[in-house]
């Protein structure tokens, strides 16, 4: 079962892959992009498509869209290095 999964997830990354690269010169288009915001739709979507397959096999790339977070100084106490205690 799983090899059929992965088997499907290849072929779905490689579809996308050849949508994205487009060898038909634009021959070939679920949505014309002559319409105005809708007319990329597809493009994003075998995007989307693509990053999540690349996921599947251990590629992740969507790690490097993330925002990094601010470094913070040495000897800055956090939150949770702090005890509240009642008295």
């Amino acid at each position: 079962m799983k090899f059929i999964r992965d088997l499907l997830v290849l072929a779905s990354g490689i579809l996308s892959a050849l949508y994205l690269l487009n060898p038909t010169g634009g021959v070939i288009e679920f949505i014309p992009d002559n319409f105005p915001l809708i007319g990329n739709l597809d493009e994003a979507a075998a995007t989307a498509l693509l990053i999540n397959c690349m996921a599947y096999f251990g590629f992740d790339i969507g790690h490097f869209l993330k925002r990094k977070k601010p470094e913070e100084k040495p000897g800055t106490p956090k939150t949770h290095d702090i005890e509240v205690t009642k008295e």
